[in-house]
C-alpha cells in the first residue's frame, strides 16, 4: 500500500515538471518574436531615400553661367568747343515787325569731328573782352534740338532774331560791338563783331536763338 502511493507521488511530480516545462518554453518562443515585429522597418528605406542638401547646392553651383566678360563702346565725338570753332553772322534773312532775322553760323576749324548739339548762348556786348549788355537770348523751343555732327570745315546754323532797340519805349540804349556766343554745353566763348543798338537793362528783351541744325 505505501508502494503503490509512493509510485503516485512520483508519477504526479513527473507530470508537473514536464508541465511546467512546456510552459517555460513556450514564453521564451514568444519573446523575441513580440520584440521583432515592434522594430519599425521603414526607418532605413525613408533615410536613404532623402536627397543630400550638400549634393543639391553643388549641382546648382556648378550650373551657373560664368559672367560675360566687359565690352568696351568707343566713344563717339565729342561736344563742339569755342576754341576750335569760328563764328559768323549772316544778316541777310530780312525783317518783319520790327526785327531782324540772322543766322548764327559756327564752322569746326579743329582737325577732329565735333558735335553740335542744342541751344547757344548769346548776348550784345561792348567788345571782344567786354561783358554782356542786357538780357541775354531766350530760348526759341520751336526749333528741335538736333545732333549736328560737324566735320572739320563743316558748319552748324542757328537762326537768331534781333529786335530793334528804337521800338522799346523802355529800353535805356547803349552801342555794342557784337555778339557774344557760347557754344552748348561751354563755358568758353567766342566774339562776332556786328553792331548793333543795345539795352543796358535785363528787363527789356532783343534777342531770341533757336537750336543748331545741320547747315
Amino acid at each position: 500500500m505505501t508502494a503503490q502511493r509512493t509510485k503516485n507521488k512520483l508519477l504526479l511530480t513527473t507530470t508537473m515538471t514536464a508541465a511546467a516545462a512546456f510552459l517555460l518554453a513556450g514564453c521564451g518562443a514568444g519573446t523575441p518574436q513580440s520584440q521583432t515585429s515592434s522594430a519599425p522597418a521603414s526607418s532605413p528605406t525613408s533615410s536613404a531615400s532623402q536627397p543630400a542638401a550638400s549634393g543639391t547646392a553643388t549641382a546648382t553651383t556648378a550650373s551657373s553661367p560664368a559672367a560675360a566678360p566687359a565690352v568696351s563702346t568707343p566713344a563717339g565725338p565729342g561736344l563742339c568747343k569755342a576754341s576750335g570753332l569760328t563764328g559768323t553772322i549772316d544778316s541777310t534773312g530780312g525783317g518783319a515787325a520790327g526785327s531782324i532775322y540772322m543766322t548764327l553760323i559756327l564752322t569746326n576749324s579743329g582737325a577732329e569731328p565735333c558735335l553740335l548739339k542744342g541751344f547757344p548762348g548769346v548776348s550784345l556786348t561792348a567788345d571782344a573782352n567786354g561783358d554782356p549788355i542786357g538780357a541775354a537770348a531766350v530760348r526759341d523751343e520751336t526749333t528741335p534740338i538736333a545732333d549736328v555732327l560737324l566735320a572739320p570745315g563743316q558748319a552748324g546754323a542757328a537762326t537768331l532774331r534781333y529786335s530793334q532797340a528804337a521800338n522799346h519805349p523802355d529800353c535805356m540804349m547803349a552801342p555794342a560791338a557784337g555778339f557774344r556766343v557760347y557754344p552748348p554745353e561751354d563755358t568758353a566763348s567766342l566774339f562776332i563783331a556786328q553792331p548793333r543798338d543795345a539795352c543796358s537793362d535785363t528787363g527789356t528783351q532783343l534777342l531770341t536763338i533757336g537750336a543748331f541744325q545741320a547747315k
